[in-house]
Formats: C-alpha cells, sequence, structure tokens
C-alpha cells in the first residue's frame, strides 16, 4: 500500500487500524481480519466484536463518508434512508470538487429510473473498496470515478438489479467487476462447485479484456478468474473450470457447448452480467443466452449493461432483470447507437484507392511518433497487403479473423505496450478492444453501414479522451454519404461539402468503382481501382504518399518497388512505361486489345479465380473476399 500511511491510535479496538491517504487527504479505518474498510471510527465492544467475527453471506463493507452505505444481513443493502455522517475524526477530509447529487447528474448527463435510487459516488474512498483496491485503482492512474462507475457501484452494492445504458469506453467494466468482487468476499462460496460471478461478453477480445482487468483488481485477494470462448482450444479452459474459479468470463457460444457437454456447473452463480447485450443480440446470441440464463439461480443478482436501447434489448431485459430494477442511463435515452462527440470526424472523398494511400501516408506522418492508429479495412486480404507495405516504414501489423489466437494476442499486446504502434484491423477488432490511447481511427474501406463505423471510431475517445477519426469515401460508398452525414450531424461534426456533394450524387460516376481489384475502367463508377491506384503512380503517384517518396524514399512506384511511375512492377494493369522490370514481373499483362477471342475468354476464365483475385480485369469483386 504505498503512499498510505498508518497513523499511530492506541485507542482502536483490535485489530483496526487508522489509516491516511495523503493522495485524497482522507483518513479511514481497515480491519485486517475481515478486510471491511470504514470511514466512521470503531468504537465499544459491537465494534471489537465485528473485527474477530467472519464475514457472513451478505455482509458488505461500510462506507460512510459522503453517502451512508451500510452493512445489512440481508443482502448488500444501500441504506438511503440512514442518517448521514456529519464528520470524521483525524485528518481533515478533502470536500474539493464535490456536487450535490443533482448538479453531479446534471452535469455528466446521468437520468435514473427506479424507487429509492442510491446517490453517485464521486470518490473512489467513499465506495468502501478495501485498501489493496484502492491500491491498484490509483496504480492504474485513476483520479475520480466515471459516471456510469459513480452511479452504479451503489446500486450494485445494494443487491439491486441494474439496467445501464452507456457508450463503449465509459469505464463500465470496473463499474461491474469490483461490485462483484466485494460480493465474492461477502458470499464465500466454494469455487470447486462452480463461479459465483459470471459475465457474458459478445467476443473473445472483450473477454479477455474484462479477464485482464479481472486479474489486476483480484490479485490481492487471491480471487482466480477464467476466460472461456471459441476460437482456442477447450482443454485448458475445462481445466480452469474444474479447478476452481470464482469468475467465468464467457462468450454465449462456447460456455453454451461446456454447458450441454457438462463440463460446467452454474448452479451457484449469483452475480450475472451482460456486457454490451445490444452487440450480443446482433449477432444471433439471444438463444445461447436464453439457455444459459435458465440454468441460473433465480436468486441472483443481474446488471445488464448496452450502448443503445431499442425494442429488442428492452425485451431481453425485462426477462433478465426483475429485483427492484434501476435504471440507469449516460448520455440520455438512445434508440440507436450514436458517435462519440469527443471524437472529432474527418471525412476525404477520394477519386480511387492510389488517393487513399497518398491520404493514409499523410495522415500517419502528421502524428507523432509512437501513437497508436488502428487502420480498418474491409476485407482480410486487403489487411494483410496494407499491413505488409506499411512494415517499410512504419511499425504495422495486423489483426482479423483468419489469424491463430496466439498470433492475435501477439499483435494485440505489441499494440497496447507501443512495439507496433499501427494496427491494421477487420472489423473483427471493431468492437470489444478497449486499449487506452488510440490517438486515431482511419477507415481505409468505409464499413457495411454507419453502425459498423460507429464501433470502429468509437476504438479511440475513450475514458473521457479525446481521439481522431478519418474516413475515405469513394463513388461507390455515396449510399452511405447521408447516413453518414446525419451521424456526424448528431455529434457535432462539420460536414464537409465534398462530402454532401457525394450524398446529392449517391454515389454513381467518376472514381474507383466497386471493384477494387480491377485495374483502370473497371469499377460501377469507371476509373481507378486497384489498377488505376497501385499503376500509374503506385501507391499514391509515386510512392506512399507521393512525390518521389514514399517508404525509406524510393515507394512504391516513386523508383521503388517497380519504377518512377509504375509501382509494384509496372503497376496492377497501368501504366509501366518508367518501370523497369515491368514485362518481368507480370509477364502477358499488355494492354494490347489484338489478343485473340479465345485468348481473351481463356484470361477472364482465369481472372475469376480466388487466388488471381490481382489480376486486373474482370476480378472477383472486393467485397466478395472472406470478412
Amino acid at each position: 500500500m504505498s503512499g498510505v500511511q498508518r497513523v499511530d491510535d492506541p485507542s482502536l479496538p483490535v485489530p483496526w487500524q487508522a489509516l491516511y491517504d495523503p493522495a485524497s487527504r482522507l483518513k479511514y479505518y481497515w480491519n485486517p481480519n475481515t478486510n471491511v474498510t470504514t470511514y466512521d471510527r470503531p468504537s465499544g465492544g459491537s465494534s471489537a466484536a465485528a473485527a474477530s467475527a467472519p464475514a457472513s453471506n451478505g455482509d458488505y463493507y461500510s462506507s460512510r463518508g459522503r453517502d451512508d452505505y451500510a452493512s445489512t444481513a440481508n443482502g448488500n443493502g444501500y441504506n438511503s434512508s440512514a442518517k448521514q455522517s456529519t464528520g470524521m475524526t483525524g485528518a481533515p477530509v478533502s470536500t474539493d470538487g464535490f456536487m450535490s447529487t443533482a448538479d453531479y447528474r446534471r452535469t455528466h448527463d446521468i437520468s435514473v429510473q427506479g424507487s429509492d435510487v442510491p446517490d453517485p459516488l464521486q470518490t473512489f474512498e467513499s465506495v468502501g473498496f478495501p485498501p489493496d483496491i484502492l491500491e491498484e485503482i490509483r496504480r492504474a492512474g485513476f483520479k475520480s470515478p466515471t459516471p456510469i462507475q459513480a452511479q452504479a457501484w451503489p446500486i450494485a452494492l445494494s443487491g439491486r438489479d441494474l439496467v445501464a445504458i452507456a457508450k463503449t469506453g465509459s469505464g463500465k467494466t470496473c463499474g461491474f467487476l469490483l461490485p462483484g468482487m466485494l460480493h465474492i468476499q461477502a458470499t464465500r462460496k466454494d469455487p470447486r462447485m462452480g463461479p459465483t460471478l459470471l459475465v457474458l461478453a459478445p467476443t473473445r477480445e472483450l473477454a479477455m479484456q474484462i479477464k485482464t482487468e479481472a486479474d489486476k483488481f483480484g490479485r490481492s485477494s487471491g480471487i482466480k478468474n477464467t476466460c472461456v470462448y471459441g476460437g482456442a482450444p477447450k482443454g485448458p479452459q475445462v481445466r480452469d473450470l474444474n479447478y476452481g474459479v470464482q469468475i467465468v468470463i464467457a462468450t454465449p457460444g462456447r460456455l453454451n457447448d461446456f454447458l450441454e457437454g457438462g463440463q460446467v456447473r452454474l448452479g451457484q452463480v449469483s452475480y450475472l452480467v451482460l456486457d454490451e447485450a445490444d452487440r450480443m443480440l446482433d449477432m444471433g446470441f439471444e438463444p445461447q443466452i436464453q439457455r444459459i440464463v435458465r440454468t441460473l439461480p433465480r436468486q441472483r443478482q443481474t446488471l445488464f449493461f448496452s450502448a443503445t436501447w431499442p425494442r429488442e434489448v428492452k425485451s431481453i431485459a425485462s426477462q433478465f432483470v426483475v429485483n427492484q430494477t434501476v435504471h440507469v442511463f449516460i448520455g440520455g435515452v438512445e434508440e440507436k447507437l450514436v458517435a462519440n462527440k469527443a471524437i472529432t470526424q474527418h471525412v476525404t472523398v477520394v477519386s480511387g484507392i492510389s488517393e487513399k494511400f497518398t491520404e493514409l501516408a499523410r495522415i500517419i506522418r502528421s502524428k507523432p511518433p509512437g501513437t497508436r492508429i488502428i487502420i480498418f479495412c474491409t476485407t482480410k486480404r486487403m489487411c494483410d497487403q496494407l499491413s505488409g507495405q506499411m512494415t517499410r516504414e512504419f511499425r504495422a501489423a495486423a489483426i482479423h479473423g483468419d489469424k491463430r489466437q496466439s498470433e492475435r494476442d501477439y499483435v494485440l499486446q505489441a499494440f497496447k505496450d507501443g512495439r507496433t504502434p499501427i494496427l491494421v484491423a477487420t472489423d473483427v477488432a471493431a468492437r470489444g478492444l478497449d486499449i487506452p490511447n488510440v490517438g486515431a481511427v482511419i477507415n481505409f474501406d468505409f464499413p457495411t453501414g454507419t453502425e459498423d463505423y460507429i464501433h470502429r471510431i468509437g476504438r479511440t475517445g475513450r475514458a473521457g479522451a479525446t481521439g481522431e477519426a478519418y474516413t475515405f469515401m469513394s463513388q461507390e460508398d455515396g449510399k452511405h454519404a447521408r447516413d453518414l452525414m446525419t451521424v456526424m450531424r448528431e455529434a457535432g461534426q462539420i460536414i464537409p461539402p465534398a462530402l454532401e456533394q457525394l450524398a446529392m450524387r449517391g454515389g454513381f460516376g467518376g472514381g474507383g468503382g466497386r471493384n477494387r481489384w480491377t485495374g483502370g475502367g473497371g469499377g460501377r463508377g469507371g476509373g481507378g481501382g486497384f489498377g488505376g491506384g497501385f499503376g500509374g503512380g503506385g501507391f499514391g503517384g509515386g510512392g506512399f504518399g507521393g512525390g518521389g517518396g514514399g517508404f525509406g524514399g524510393g515507394g512504391f512506384g516513386g523508383g521503388g518497388y517497380g519504377g518512377a511511375s509504375g509501382g509494384f512492377g509496372g503497376g496492377y494493369g497501368a501504366s509501366a512505361a518508367a518501370a523497369p522490370g515491368a514485362a518481368a514481373a507480370y509477364p502477358g499483362r499488355s494492354r494490347s486489345r489484338s489478343r485473340s477471342p479465345d485468348r481473351r475468354r481463356r484470361s477472364r476464365s482465369r481472372s475469376r479465380s480466388r487466388d488471381r483475385a490481382d489480376r486486373g480485369r474482370g476480378s472477383p469483386s472486393y467485397d466478395r473476399y472472406p470478412r
């Protein structure tokens, strides 16, 4: 407990200790036998008895400070009618930054529904966390609870069910994990008989991130957890379950498999969390969730988190949360997903893929070295190709669904610790990744809709930080232009004139066309495509970024990788006049119209195969590759 000072106070009942925290200027009392902390000075025989008695089922940490948190024998009750403490002995208590409940909720745009809703807890100390958890919170650099934490903690600790509607990146993971750990310590169940706390999450990435937080805050108290998800061997997960853990973090599909195989027991789960419930429904997990919940005890506490509040989410929430439910809305009730206003959105309308590469290089070079950047592509093939070419100048790596789990874990860890500050990803990473300090998100390809767009850009601007999102839109993306303008207006963003013009045109005429793998003249809108981009200037008309520069001075098509104006050995189906080695690199790639009809038919037939997707016109559409 570095930083926390023990205060000598012989008048305290045994074994209570007085502690002073210089950072918050708060004095509190700790019982090492029961790991209880309180701001009320323990006195008399009752306190001594409490010191020596083990915590019973349902007893919770008592923390009476600005808000009165009382332990109750019937299960984690929040004593809303109890009289607030009028003061504390010892060091003066800092009241800097405290607001009334009404002011706090108004300032942070919090609305609540339910009877006797507890007041938000505006400091970590007022929650009553034990010293080891407080120390972990400080070590993580958190200064004060986020709005969802401040309001969710007293509700969760009271034993009531909770429905919380908050955007991703709001700090909700700690909002349900820390009260859950106190619940585990209070109930003291045998982990060999099954977990006490069950968290359901939509993706393995999100599940692993929740596990990371559970590892961090459960280390000092000995609370063990395991992560159960698909795409990884079942053996180690089953061994963890058999050994005994207090927390299971799972995706619905894999957990349902284990239930059907009799490999997991959920009969003593008394604290259930559904995280990103709207996303789980979008992914079709409702049948698995229903089967899992039917196996759980009826006497349990349920916390339900979602970023949106449409009809189908309301319906499933009404089935699961029934115990004196409190609804908490951060930022208002949203029937649909909205973009984070802390993210500045930039949209560039491009004429072809070469302009995308030019803009991509310009954006990356404009950022300070080491800035974490996530670049989203629509296909796995493009993801791999782009990351491979970028490594000539930048430290970049790719992640998508075809990568082995060990590869994905390695790439994500390298991105988190800064060894590889640029992550090129498909939408597998668009939801669930909670990586701090992502400086920018770049949509190299526009996603299938604005909901995925919002999920993508939500990887930056998290936990109160600001962020930037850059999006490239070609003529073929024009069908999304109006919806994107709506998203930007709702977030208070400036609409670029080029985007308005694209919306008016509807995405037809000019530019690259739908078929991004074909050469000049290809696609739905004419010109460009992968042939017009890689050729006639390579990656950006003179290298990755233009002007004969690019990766290492030569660049893609600026004198490197095929020559002055060709790039990649003369370009994928475009001008190769100045590209030494162009003919050798891709023999038979002449644009001559003198071929016989039979040869043209053979060429078109061959080029339609998936393994020849880079062979010019007639090749498959860019969006037909596996996602």
